[in-house]
């Protein structure tokens, strides 16, 4: 036998321990040099488990640093706004519209013509008018392109002014079809009166298709071809979810004549009348907003406007947010959604909100971020138009000389 030294690693301790071999067989010396190299092993394997634990930690330590350290920027998506004045104008409707940066009109770019809302606006609620003054006679025009051609279907003293909340060319952002005429909430069984002369050529049920049907959407409704027209094409007139009816198919009628009584026949969700101005033809997509048509209230006017995007496009189920000067009432209207609705011919609108008391008002519209309001002086008896160009902000048409219609015109 010989005598040696065997060297063994050993952690925390003498790097070397020195066994004395020379005494044991060589079998159990081959089990000693086993066990030793399977503890070695194992020391090992523990070491380098604490070494990947160490660089993880030390890895997700300097990711949190650094991720504090730096500051967020905004997405130029997101259109988030800067500081800017809010374009105004005064009361002779001449604009100021303040510029914008280049990175402003930047950040526009990118967004869509007509986004769809998914949720509702926060709106301020529309002012509780229950009185309205007598309205002009009819036919009325304080000016060459206006056509006041036609009395209100429902008797002054009742609700004879149309729903704030689905107007023509609304859908309630999706949740009801395409409107195309007005609802006036009056209590079932006031009468329904011919808003001018002509002949009833439908009363009952089925106008929508045209034959009897008692499902119709329309439900108990009469409508009339009137004497006259516009601009070369027929107008009609249709009243809808009638209660009862009075007339008969053929029969003539003047302005004011009885037609019929309030109910909630058809598609209805309760009480109120339908009103429908139609020109050209008795089509369903034929209609035009009756909100241009009817005569206004005395000492009263309309407001309508096209509200466009920055690139001419139409911004659809945009809020017109409306303020009175004199009185803080406030208005709030949409602009008209994509579908079955025909602009004016001569205004070629997309919103238009009646019965309002002339005077001074203040117009607001958000977009990308930013609001641009307008002032205006409203003028009783015709319509006052304005216009939004999206970065340029508000062009309201410059105020004519008031027509007195009560005189004569002179010599």
């Amino acid at each position: 036998m010989t005598t040696g030294w065997f060297k063994r690693r050993e952690s925390n301790r003498d790097r070397y321990a020195r066994i004395p071999i020379g005494i044991i067989s060589p079998v159990a010396q081959d089990v000693v040099v086993g066990l030793i190299r399977i503890s070695v092993v194992r020391v090992s394997i523990r070491m380098k488990h604490r070494m990947i634990l160490r660089d993880g930690f030390i890895s997700l330590f300097i990711g949190l640093l650094l991720g504090a350290c730096m500051s967020p920027e905004a997405s130029p998506e997101m259109g988030n706004p800067e500081p800017s004045v809010t374009p105004t104008a005064t009361l002779a409707a001449e604009l100021l519209v303040t510029p914008q940066s280049a990175e402003g009109a930047r950040r526009e770019a990118p967004i869509p013509a007509a986004p769809r809302p998914l949720v509702f606006p926060t709106t301020v609620p529309e002012p509780e008018v229950t009185w309205r003054p007598p309205p002009y006679p009819v036919p009325w025009a304080a000016q060459p392109q206006d056509h006041f051609f036609f009395g209100r279907p429902i008797p002054s003293g009742e609700v004879n002014w149309p729903n704030a909340q689905y107007r023509y060319g609304s859908t309630l952002f999706g949740a009801e079809s395409m409107h195309t005429g007005v609802d006036m909430g009056a209590e079932r069984g006031t009468q329904v009166l011919a808003a001018g002369s002509g002949e009833v050529i439908w009363a009952g049920y089925g106008l929508y298709r045209g034959l009897e049907d008692p499902t119709d959407p329309y439900g108990l409704a009469i409508a009339v071809r009137h004497d006259f027209g516009y601009e070369g094409q027929q107008l009609y007139t249709v009243y809808a979810h009638l209660g009862s009816i009075s007339v008969w198919s053929g029969e003539r009628v003047k302005t004011g004549d009885l037609l019929g009584t309030v109910g909630e026949t058809g598609h209805a969700t309760g009480p109120h009348l339908h009103f429908e101005i139609r020109l050209g033809e008795n089509r369903y997509f034929s209609t035009r907003n009756p909100e241009l048509w009817m005569v206004p209230p005395e000492g009263w006017g309309v407001l309508a406007g096209r509200i466009e995007n920055s690139f001419g496009g139409d911004l659809r189920e945009q809020l017109v947010q409306i303020r009175s000067l004199e009185t803080d009432q406030r208005w709030d209207v949409w602009t008209y959604a994509e579908g079955t609705v025909h602009p004016d011919d001569y205004y070629n609108e997309n919103f238009v909100i009646s019965d309002l008391p002339a005077g001074p008002y203040e117009v607001r519209i958000d977009f990308v971020g930013r609001p641009f309001t307008a002032q205006f002086l409203l003028l009783p008896g015709r319509v006052n138009f304005l216009t939004f160009h999206g970065r340029t902000g508000f062009v309201i048409e410059p105020t004519p000389t008031p027509v007195d219609l009560t005189q004569p015109p002179s010599p």
